[in-house]
């Protein structure tokens, strides 16, 4: 079964969050941990490693937390998910050449054509479109 990692969830429910909040007002970690039942060391992770790639902007101090940069409006779904997880791939003989299967394997072809069509799927999708 194919699915996001909880890493890519938990960011995108915190975009759409972060999104749908008062501009002006940066959005804790906390607030979204306890909305959502989120793990709240997991998410503070995740959301600097957004903040990190210019996605968020973190505010500082007691009334610190996030707020969305306009760049994420143009970010396609493929980059936020290699954002978070590094390169995209359904097998992990797409994305590591030290696969043990690799010489003897007879699907490495149509995997590398599903991998592909997904890949261009999630490239056509912006952020915008999901939170």
């Amino acid at each position: 079964m194919f699915k996001f990692s909880k890493s890519v969830e938990y960011a995108l429910i915190s975009l759409n969050h972060i999104n749908k909040c008062d501009s002006s007002t940066p959005v804790s970690v906390r607030q979204i941990s306890d909305k959502y039942n989120i793990p709240y060391d997991l998410l503070a992770k995740i959301l600097q490693k957004l903040s990190k790639a210019k996605i968020l902007f973190s505010v500082k101090g007691p009334k610190g937390g996030y707020k969305i940069k306009s760049k994420y409006k143009d970010l396609s779904l493929i980059n936020f998910i290699e954002i978070l997880e590094g390169p995209f791939g359904i097998a992990s003989c797409l994305v590591d050449i030290d696969c043990n299967q690799m010489t003897n394997c007879n699907i490495i072809n149509p995997l590398e054509k599903i991998n592909s069509k997904i890949y261009q799927v999630f490239s056509d999708i912006k952020l915008n479109q999901l939170t």
